[in-house]
Parts: C-alpha cells; structure tokens; sequence
C-alpha cells in the first residue's frame, strides 16, 4: 500500500513554523534596514551606483559587504535587482533616497536606537514586573537623549499627520491663534499650523535639549520668528493662558490614566474661552486587537516606560470628561487617529 493510500489529505498543506521562525529573526531585518540606511546605499543606487563593485567605490565599504546588504534588500522588497543592478522600487525612491522631501530614513535611529532595543532585550522580565526595567523613570527621564534622537528622526513621518491635524482644526482659515504644543519634540504639528496661519503663534514645550531641534526645524519653514520655547516639564511649567489650540502628540501614551488626566487638568485652565485641545495618538478599537499598528503599541510602553499604554477612544473621552472637558470627537488616521476636545 503506498503512502499516498494511508495517508489522510495527502499533499494538503498543514501548519509550518515559517511564521514563527520569521518573527523570531525579524531583527534582522531591521538591522539590515538601519544599515543600508546609515551606509546611504538607495541614494548611491538611485545616483546611478548601481552595481556591488559601484558601491564599494562609492560608499567606501567592502564589495562583498554591498553586495550581500543589497541582496538582502531585494529580497525584503526594497530593490529590485537584474543583470547584477540594482535599482530602487517606487516605496523606496519616496522614503529612502535621502534627496526626496518624503524621506525618512533618519527614523532607524530612533526606532532600532540603542534605547529601544535595550528595552526590549528584557522584554520577559518587563512582562513579569508590568513595568519597564530600563533605569529611573524608563524613556520619561529628565532630557533622555532618546528624544534627541526622536527629534531628529521622526519629523519627516509625522508631517502628514501635522497637515491632517491642520485640515480637521480648521486652523488655516482662523483670524489668529494661539497654539500651545505640549512635548513638541521636532516641533512639526505647531510649525504645520503657522505654515498654514501667516498669524498663529506657536508656544512649544519639551526639554531644551529637544526643542533645539524644533527651533531648527521652525528657521527652516521660515516661522522662526512666531516659534516660542517653553523649556522644561510639561507636569511642571506654566503654560500661560489664552489658546485657541493646545497639541498634545503622541504624548498621553507614556503615561498612566490618572497621569493623563492630571494633564489635562493643567491644559484646561490654558486655554481661551472655545478653546480645543487636540490628540494625536494609537488609538485601538474597544477589544484591543485592532487596527494592528495601535493595538500592538502598548507592548512599546510596557518595555520602555513606567505605566504607558494605548487607550481606546471611549477610555480618553472619559478621561477628558473627568478633567473637565467636554465630548471628544474622533478622527481615525494611519497609523495615528486625531481626538479633537473642547473646554
């Protein structure tokens, strides 16, 4: 009797461990990534080195080295390789060839940045403990470094958030307006909408080591002269009075709900009368496993803070509403939504 005879479904295909074994190496994809990133190979290749040996010449590194990093690439999707050339795919030549206004490479930095991965490499015992085991306060230190890095990084990925925050506001077409950016960070959000408003002023809070970065950004979009730095703790500063706006980005996750809504007790009081505040976050749906980019993100905040997660809408309209604010309205997004709350 042959095997075909005794077996049940045979030639059905069954469960594989290819799944597994790709998540379980799925660092070296980001290794790979970051290094081809830093080594500036897309913009070589899209400059017309476009061969290992080319390469070598031009980026100064070994021909065997371009070659297998390039192969690599090819193989995720982000070139395309024939005859021993490569060439950049259309994903690549908007974010990866550093000459293009869309790029973002700088983003490895931060994302695959020794910070991050420290968190992570003890990811078990963070699970155990339900907190982080970086030291101190976790990424919420004092002037961590690491926002110096998210500063410069992550700009670029952020604009079209920034515009679409601007577009739901409404801020373009106001008279004036006095906008509050609470953990400003590259300071985008706030420089998007003085782009979009000849009269807004911009009053921006984070660290000075980090708003250094913003000021840069602010001199290069030419609204330098309405940017204002607000130095130091946002738990801790005066904020002043009279927004129209008050931008709270990406920020809320770092911090547990009663955090979040001591926080928005303190903006309250900042802002003019019809005052908003605007948030931009992951937000999941109610069960929390969906969509995918919000849902898995509190696993971020369970390795590299003290109590962040990702919160459901109706888990921030309540916050809201318990710091004194009225109904929340939100504006779903990729891969961050826009909650939009008035005083």
């Amino acid at each position: 009797m042959s095997t075909e005879q005794t077996t049940p479904n045979a030639g059905a295909q069954g469960p594989t461990p290819e799944r597994i074994f790709q998540t379980l190496t799925a660092y070296q994809q980001s290794a790979a990534l970051k290094a081809a990133v830093e080594l500036d190979l897309f913009t070589s290749i899209a400059e017309g080195h476009d061969t290992a040996a080319a390469l070598s010449q031009a980026r100064g590194v070994s021909e065997r080295g371009a070659r297998i990093l390039c192969d690599d690439m090819a193989v995720l999707g982000f070139l395309s390789k024939q005859d021993g050339r490569y060439a950049l795919v259309e994903e690549s030549t908007v974010f990866l060839d550093r000459r293009s206004p869309a790029y973002v490479g700088a983003m490895a930095g931060f994302l695959v940045g020794p910070q991050l991965l420290e968190a992570f490499a003890n990811l078990t015992e963070s699970v155990r403990r339900g907190t982080t085991t970086m030291s101190a306060q976790g990424s919420m230190s004092p002037e961590h470094p690491m926002w110096e890095e998210f500063a410069r990084g992550m700009a670029a990925v952020m604009r079209p958030a920034a515009q679409q925050i601007a577009d739901v506001t409404g801020a373009g077409a106001t008279e004036s307006c006095k906008v509050l950016d609470i953990a400003a960070g590259h300071g985008v959000f706030g420089i998007t909408l003085a782009a979009a408003n000849s009269r807004a002023e911009i009053h921006a809070v984070d660290w000075k080591n980090v708003l250094a970065f913003a000021r840069r950004n602010a001199e290069e979009a030419g609204v330098a002269e309405r940017f204002h730095e607000i130095p130091g703790d946002a738990f801790e500063v005066e904020f002043g009075t009279g927004y129209d706006l008050a931008l709270v980005t990406n920020f809320f996750h770092h911090f547990d709900r009663a955090t979040c809504v001591r926080l928005m007790r303190k903006i309250r009081p900042a802002l003019a009368p019809g005052g908003r505040v605007v948030t931009l976050e992951f937000v999941p749906d109610e069960g929390r496993t969906s969509p995918p980019h919000a849902a898995v993100f509190p696993l971020v905040m369970l390795a590299s803070t003290e109590a962040g997660d990702a919160y459901t809408f109706s888990e921030y309209d309540s916050m809201f509403r318990e710091a004194g604010f009225g109904p929340s309205e939100l504006h779903p997004g990729v891969p961050n939504a826009i909650i939009v709350t008035r005083a």
